[in-house]
């Protein structure tokens, strides 16, 4: 089985032999377009007590909706995967309510969000927006973390000021129906973009479930509650024929759609031959704004240094969680390992990435196509190495390892494996530092797409003369719109008030990992990419290790913690953490 770059393939939604009910998705678009300008002229203080609404419903319909997303997924709701699960589900999205709560907030007292700083300045004319942590909670429970917001080159401080919340300074002009095409693989992407059309962005929304996980529609619709009720939200079910009619419909003013580069283009230029003839002619169907956040080939880099066991063991852990999350089925789950070919620790670190392997139980492989996918990588790299059970509907945690750098038309560097797989490459270089400049390019120019990556380097290379700033100088020129540096980039993602999406500048006739920014909740109208840090060994380890066997026990209490913030909840929530 071949496939041709990107992400992976669309699948055939189970729901596509449905007759497609064109009167109910009418009615949908109908109800939410006669109440644009309504929106538009709901003032910040009223938005932000629909979302303090959403957030009370969110909570109390948290566990109903992790039980059915785990059951789907083979997890137990109280195992370290059902923890994983009601974070990444739930957790995300009721933090992005928050955010944006805050920042309706602070409109409504102070004009525009405020953003905590400090302002940087970086290479390319641009500055970086400190916007983590933000509180002092930030600084407790998230600590040695932060988060930056890289700007686009010569935006200054005061024209990031002057630009922010645009949707709030001329509301009628933004007003609009925005559709939202919703992932299949994480329960709150969805209901993240549909917080981040409605308050990033002042749009009314339709959002169309994705035929994997419309089992949660109805803790959905109990989440969001309030802004169905209001008439600002729609949700409807289908597969690609109910898509394909939505697209098209002419009461939509824009899409969003997280998924594959080929549903952009089929979006875009249509299906089979004619469509591709389109593309090449960039001659295409739908004209309308369309943003997507379409996947990603990711890479960690790993900078050579000194490492000690303790390190090696922790980063082991770090990168093996990175690929076991969603048992591989995230659009930022790492997909290449670059390393240095001289790297004296290289194999030694390879080896512990595949013992913490065989301590991680393996997963359903749910998402469609997984198994076919998967076959296409070991047709053509049949030595990969294979851990765990694979029985059943099981698969394997699988790496690929020694593949050749200087063949840029391997699977493993052009297409998104989208299951429980990764790979490994080395580069030849004559230093750390020129290792690092070499990464660089290789990331920029050989991997595929743009959307998210991670810089691993111990404390000690990143005070070293030369590859310390040859470290930071990859930061600003790494084409990614998410950067981790000590940090798995999905924090990007998780955090909100950075912002997620691929780096802008993609043309729609090769999109790669797409267009635009979602989360962005200090509301920034030019932002480029994002830059996560944390420490290379935090201790206690972070509750979203896949080997923290207390994650469920975290989770819970930081979901808690996250609905109603208070210092009452902190004790519990710090000693379940020390006990991971």
């Amino acid at each position: 089985m071949s496939q041709s770059r990107g992400a992976a393939a669309p699948t055939s939604g189970s729901q596509d032999h449905i007759a497609v009910d064109q009167s109910v998705l009418d009615h949908a678009i109908a109800d939410v377009a006669a109440r644009t300008h309504v929106w538009a002229a709901t003032t910040p203080q009223q938005r932000a007590e629909l979302l303090a609404q959403v957030i009370r419903d969110t909570y109390a319909v948290a566990e109903e909706w992790n039980a059915a997303a785990c059951l789907a997924k083979g997890y137990d709701p109280r195992s370290p995967e059902g923890g994983e699960e009601l974070f990444s589900g739930v957790g995300t999205f009721l933090r992005m309510a928050q955010a944006f709560r805050q920042s309706t907030l602070d409109l409504a007292t102070k004009g525009r969000p405020q953003y905590p700083g400090p302002v940087r300045h970086k290479p390319g004319q641009r500055i970086a927006i400190q916007v983590l942590p933000a509180t002092i909670f930030d600084k407790i429970l998230y600590a040695g973390m932060t988060g930056e917001v890289w700007m686009e080159p010569g935006v200054t401080e005061a024209e990031v000021n002057a630009t922010q919340a645009q949707a709030y300074q001329s509301p009628d002009a933004h007003a609009g129906v925005s559709l939202v095409l919703g992932a299949g693989n994480v329960a709150s992407l969805g209901p993240r973009d549909v917080l981040t059309k409605l308050f990033a962005e002042g749009k009314v929304v339709v959002l169309k479930a994705n035929p994997v996980n419309d089992y949660l529609v109805p803790y959905w619709s109990r989440a969001m509650g309030a802004l169905i009720d209001e008439g600002f939200l729609r949700i409807v079910s289908g597969g690609a024929r109910v898509g394909s009619y939505l697209t098209s419909h002419p009461g939509v003013t824009d899409i969003h759609v997280t998924g594959s580069d080929k549903t952009h283009d089929a979006i875009v230029f249509g299906a089979g031959p004619e469509g591709q003839r389109r593309k090449a002619a960039n001659e295409p169907l739908v004209t309308k704004p369309v943003s997507c956040e379409l996947g990603n080939v990711s890479p960690v880099v790993i900078v050579p240094g000194e490492w000690s066991k303790k390190e090696i063991e922790y980063q082991a852990k770090h990168v093996a969680t990175m690929i076991a999350n969603n048992a591989g089925f995230n659009c930022l789950t790492p997909r290449v390992i670059v390393t240095h070919a001289g790297w004296a620790q290289r194999d030694e670190f390879l080896s512990a990435l595949e013992a913490v392997f065989a301590t991680i139980p393996t997963r359903r492989a749910y998402y469609p196509g997984a198994h076919e996918r998967r076959a296409s990588f070991l047709a053509a790299h049949p030595d990969a190495h294979e851990i765990g059970d694979g029985s059943g509907d099981k698969m394997p945690w699988t790496i690929i390892r020694n593949v050749d750098a200087t063949k840029p038309d391997d699977i493993c560097l052009n297409v998104e494996a989208f299951c429980a797989l990764t790979s490994e490459t080395a580069l030849d270089a004559d230093s750390p530092a020129d290792f690092v400049r070499k990464a660089t390019t290789f990331c920029n120019d050989v991997v595929w797409g743009t959307l998210s990556m991670t810089l691993l380097a111990d404390p000690r290379t990143m005070k070293d003369p030369e590859t310390g700033p040859a470290i930071e100088q990859a930061v600003a020129d790494l084409r990614y719109g998410s950067i981790g540096v000590n940090l798995w980039h999905a924090m990007s993602f998780a955090f909100s008030s950075t912002v997620w999406g691929a780096y802008p500048g993609h043309a729609i006739t090769d999109i790669q990992s797409g267009c635009g920014f979602v989360g962005n909740a200090y509301l920034f109208a030019r932002p480029q990419k994002s830059v996560v840090r944390g420490p290379f060994v935090a201790s206690p380890a972070p509750a979203w290790f896949a080997t923290n066997a207390n994650a469920g026990v975290v989770m819970r209490k930081l979901l808690a913690f996250e609905a109603k913030p208070s210092w009452a909840k902190l004790p519990g929530l710090l000693a379940a953490a020390l006990k991971s």
